[in-house]
């Protein structure tokens, strides 16, 4: 190789590390909501999440954000997932500020304040889709399992145990916290039986998807990987 060819190259390879290093300031508008189909923001938080595996996150210029948020907020998105501290939505999508809506609780049930907040972010804010998003190794859904009892978080685990029973044993007879691959399958049937309670409890929800204005799917989120894998 010429010299000359590879100063051309590296003077390339940086242009394109100075543009990735950039600060991205932009947030969604109520135009760029509004031409976002159900198809568009599912892709979008595919292709986060891909960013996010290879180690290629987004640069945000948060305090920009901010203030551009300000005035008005038109998220894309409502993302339903976990309280687990490694379950960021903006992280494991790679998102910005203004960019999704959050509902997070251990164990990623819908209860009606859950199911109220995503009819506000549906129906009133324009989001276009619903990601219940649970995860592998979830504390909630181990306490499910061996059906812990503790305060208010009795009632909240009660929620996840009818996906305990409608799981079949996976990896022996062991239907505890202990079988690591039970839990994971249990977290994937809690995701299903949230979807369908969204849909059951929310006729506003179910028109608005059988309309085709909103889409709502599932997902469970590798805590060891990062990867997101969408099963509906």
């Amino acid at each position: 190789m010429k010299p000359q060819h590879l100063i051309l190259i590296l003077a390339a390879l940086g242009t394109s590390a100075c543009s990735t290093l950039s600060p991205n300031s932009a947030t969604m508008t109520k135009q760029s909501q509004s031409a976002t189909t159900p198809a568009d923001a599912l892709q979008k938080l595919k292709d986060g999440n891909a960013r996010f595996v290879a180690g290629r996150s987004t640069n945000y210029d948060y305090r920009q954000q901010v203030k551009q948020t300000a005035s008005g907020q038109f998220p894309y998105a409502s993302v339903v997932s976990c309280l687990g501290s490694r379950t960021s939505s903006e992280l494991i999508f790679d998102q910005g500020i203004g960019d999704v809506f959050n509902a997070r609780v251990a164990g990623n049930i819908a209860n009606p304040d859950i199911i109220g907040s995503l009819e506000f972010a549906s129906k009133v804010s324009g989001s276009k889709l619903i990601a219940v998003v649970g995860h592998t190794k979830c504390g909630a859904v181990k306490g499910a399992c061996d059906h812990v009892e503790l305060g208010n978080l009795t009632g909240l685990l009660n929620k996840i145990e009818p996906a305990v029973a409608a799981t079949p044993s996976t990896g022996g007879a062991d239907r505890s916290s202990r079988n690591v691959a039970f839990v994971d399958k249990v977290a994937g049937q809690n995701v299903r039986q949230v979807m369908a309670t969204i849909r059951k409890q929310s006729p506003i929800l179910r028109q608005m998807e059988n309309a085709g204005q909103i889409r709502i799917v599932g997902a469970m989120h590798d805590i060891e990987t990062g990867k997101v894998t969408f099963t509906d």
